[in-house]
């Protein structure tokens, strides 16, 4: 019987180990034959069926980003497994270059092709087919785990073969490491900063990249674990040799990166904290901070609250961690007071990390207002069912919450009825976008009025900046919406874009010397950013915004 045109020219054992089980059902999932053959079969053969492979799965993907009420997750799941298909069938970085063009332009493709909620239907159902096609799969061969479970998963090694002695760089790429949650309760923080760094890379890269050098960013999920970021952070050094760490995600991970980055003398750039573990002074050579610090975010919301809302201390509360990272983050909200020139007499409202429960803060709250409200009792054996307190006149009336965005909602749904008046407001670090959403869900009484601290201008803008941001978005990521954790990722890779070009030779050492004594940048952002010898913080900008009933932000003027 004659092979189909199609037909992928490595055994299904061959392929097996080449391109992981995943690979075998998904070219199955798509109506590709398979056949035995030599194992020595050319290469360029199997470069042929998996860019048509990629043109096929680019137009479901696409397709299905520019659908509303299809999970993104779903669709990012199958599109980084057809990255890593990408990466184990290219033979050269060229190759691998040219099939990750072919396959974004396939998304984009697929994205302008949806007009009608029936094509979004189409797409639910075609990304469906290739999901039974992963599942399938597992379930022939459970001995086998599944390919988004392999630690090393997303962090291919690199070439054999380098005309670089530096660590990361190559006659054709430079590769940057990222430790953060890709998966569990804080996923979107992670995909976010990832989003934002990839759109400033794939921005240079198409305009020739840094001396012909292509920007590449390997991920490793550490799921909101010091932990597993400390394994994370030692894999990515040693397997996939990155050149540096951009972007990581958390405190616990910045704990965990940062003497590892400082002993193994590898740069460690703009990671989302405000800790002041990566604000030493004088600065760790190693170690540059894009964004304002927790203090300095801290800081901003208390002069609001008790300049303009005229509120006391005692009558403001800190939400944090009951951790080492939640101690940093309260000691910083003391000093930014007490550099007020006012009392220390903050409340500190706790919750265990990893956690959603606010039971903790609820009883907290309880007690510093006096056991008010109380729980709600039985009037009679005729009303036999509980009744919900009158709304209390509480002793906190405003909470500056430090955690990530669910976490925060919840604290907001479960005191909002029941302390009148309550104040809210949050750290950009939370995720600004993702709250307005899960606020929105709750209903306007909730979502209005909270405010939130922003590192970036405002995303609905129209700075040249911003405006640059969303067209790379719109080009590179169809169907992702702008958010300000990956606007903050895009301006920080800009910077060190900046740094890069202006160094030579390309070293981490070079590349630091470059960094220290470039003149300040002006990116559009109404203030100059860059760093000094020491002060290795970029930026010290706060804005303001604040919540409309609609989950829409408002530029908040602070005095």
């Amino acid at each position: 019987m004659p092979r189909h045109p199609l037909a992928l020219p490595l055994s299904p054992n061959t392929l097996s180990r080449r391109c992981g089980l995943a690979v075998l059902s998904l070219a199955l999932g798509l109506g590709f034959a398979l056949a035995a053959s030599a194992p020595q079969a050319r290469a360029t053969d199997n470069i042929v069926v998996v860019r048509d492979l990629a043109n096929r799965v680019g137009l479901v993907l696409g397709s299905a980003f520019a659908c509303p009420d299809i999970a993104q997750t779903r669709v990012r799941s199958i599109a980084d497994r057809l990255k890593m298909v990408i990466s184990e069938v290219s033979t050269t970085d060229s190759e691998r270059a040219e099939l990750d063009r072919m396959f974004d332009s396939s998304v984009t493709q697929g994205s302008n092709s949806v007009k009608t909620e029936r094509d979004c239907l189409i797409a639910n159902r075609q990304l469906a087919e290739l999901e039974k096609s992963f599942s399938d799969d597992s379930a022939a061969a459970p001995s086998s785990p599944p390919l988004q479970s392999s630690p090393a998963a997303s962090e291919p090694l690199p070439p054999a073969q380098t005309a670089s002695s530096v660590r990361g760089v190559t006659d054709s790429e430079i590769r940057f490491g990222i430790v953060a949650p890709m998966s569990g309760t804080s996923m979107a923080l992670g995909h976010q900063m990832k989003l934002g760094i990839e759109t400033a890379f794939n921005t240079i890269n198409d305009a020739g990249g840094i001396g012909g050098r292509m920007m590449r960013l390997i991920a490793a999920d550490e799921e909101a674990d010091p932990l597993r970021a400390t394994a994370a952070v030692k894999r990515l050094y040693e397997k996939s040799r990155i050149f540096a760490f951009i972007g990581n995600v958390g405190p616990g991970n910045t704990a965990a990166a940062i003497p590892y980055a400082l002993e193994h003398r590898i740069l460690f750039f703009a990671p989302l904290s405000g800790s002041q573990l990566a604000r030493n002074n004088p600065p760790d050579r190693y170690v540059f901070n894009y964004r304002a610090s927790y203090q300095e975010e801290i800081g901003t919301l208390l002069q609001y609250f008790i300049n303009t809302r005229r509120l006391q201390p005692r009558q403001i509360a800190i939400f944090c961690a009951q951790d080492s990272y939640g101690n940093d983050v309260f000691t910083q909200a003391v000093k930014a007071l007490r550099a007020m020139g006012q009392d220390s007499s903050l409340t500190r409202l706790t919750y265990t990390p990893n956690s959603l429960d606010v039971t903790p803060a609820l009883s907290q709250l309880r007690q510093r207002n006096g056991g008010h409200p109380a729980p709600a009792v039985n009037l009679s054996d005729a009303q036999a069912r509980p009744t919900r307190p009158a709304p209390a006149s509480p002793l906190v009336k405003a909470i500056i919450i430090i955690a990530p965005y669910r976490l925060a909602a919840r604290l907001i749904e479960a005191t909002h009825n029941v302390y009148s008046g309550m104040s809210y407001a949050s750290l950009s670090l939370g995720g600004s976008t993702e709250l307005a959403d899960e606020l929105t869900m709750l209903g306007p009484d909730f979502v209005n009025g909270v405010i939130v601290t922003q590192v970036t201008p405002p995303v609905n803008g129209y700075s040249n900046t911003v405006l640059d941001y969303k067209k790379a978005m719109a080009r590179y990521f169809p169907g992702e919406r702008p958010s300000y954790i990956s606007l903050e990722g895009y301006i920080a890779t800009n910077i060190l874009i900046e740094a890069m070009k202006r160094t030579e030779p390309l070293d981490t050492e070079h590349l630091i010397d470059t960094l220290e004594t470039m003149e300040p940048l002006e990116l559009g952002l109404g203030v100059e950013v860059g760093f000094k010898r020491i002060e290795h913080q970029a930026l010290h900008k706060v804005w303001a915004t604040r919540l409309n009933p609609q989950g829409k932000f408002e530029a908040l003027e602070l005095p």
